[in-house]
């Protein structure tokens, strides 16, 4: 486990997303094996991230909600020698999970690095694709800010809080990004949210607050379509550069030399 950083070091995250794992060992996702599309992303890591402050998985680790499936990803993430952190997308179990995750750290909402707090929020709704911003998640999300006023915060949720231009997508974010937003915007230490659910880079500011969506570890969906459609990019992730003065220094790096099998016929996932 890499030295834990001082407020005037800078953190190294890395997120990977929607990884769509199964229980069983080869189960594909839109002709994707997720398992060995994960695998290839985390040996993509380990080859350019020698040194890792923080793993973040940001939903969607499962497809089919299984506890073998969270057991999968731990496995297969298991060479990433940092601390990790997880938490639902809207096709992931939460007993499942929490299963999985028994005895662990892995599913704490709050952990502190150098100048940073990092707060994980659940954006999901039971049985349902699009998210939401509970009352309890805003009391957490609310506390945590007030209780670190000197940290620089990054925030992340499965769901997207704004329009991405995708209508389809755009119907399943979060329905009540408002609630959400009043909070974030007062408080000044707000550096950047990131999420996932989109399959897709996107890399803007709201104000002064960087929005950050990343790539699939496993299939990428198209920017900008009206209706569900498979992208053709490789499999990836991001990783984030937190400084100390609270700069986010933050890049998308894919998977290369490699053929993944997409079924670009399916209409749904």
């Amino acid at each position: 486990m890499p030295t834990q950083p001082t407020a005037s070091d800078s953190v190294l995250v890395v997120q990977l997303s929607d990884s769509h794992l199964f229980a069983q060992e080869n189960g594909r996702l839109l002709g994707m094996d997720t398992a060995d599309s994960l695998t290839q992303v985390v040996r993509l890591v380990g080859e350019e991230q020698p040194v890792i402050d923080l793993v973040l998985a940001t939903g969607d680790l499962s497809q089919d909600g299984s506890v073998e499936s969270y057991q999968r990803f731990r496995d297969i993430t298991a060479p990433i020698d940092a601390a990790t952190r997880w938490f639902p997308g809207n096709h992931d179990e939460m007993e499942p999970m929490r299963e999985a995750a028994a005895g662990t750290d892995l599913l704490d909402p709050v952990i502190d690095l150098g100048a940073w707090r990092v707060i994980l929020l659940d954006s999901t709704i039971p049985g349902a694709v699009p998210g939401q911003m509970t009352v309890e998640q805003i009391q957490l999300l609310e506390c945590a800010i007030q209780a670190a006023p000197d940290k620089h915060l990054l925030i992340s949720f499965h769901h997207h809080p704004v329009s991405i231009g995708s209508q389809w997508m755009d119907r399943i974010g979060i329905y009540n990004p408002e609630r959400l937003f009043a909070v974030i915007d007062r408080y000044p230490n707000v550096r950047c949210l990131l999420w996932g659910h989109v399959h897709q880079e996107i890399d803007r500011m709201r104000g002064d607050v960087r929005l950050l969506a990343s790539p699939s570890t496993c299939v990428q969906f198209t920017p900008g379509s009206e209706d569900f459609c498979v992208d053709s990019p490789a499999p990836g992730y991001r990783w984030l550069r937190l400084m100390a003065d609270g700069e986010v220094q933050t890049g998308v790096s894919r998977v290369t030399d490699i053929e993944f099998e997409v079924d670009y016929s399916i209409k749904g996932y």
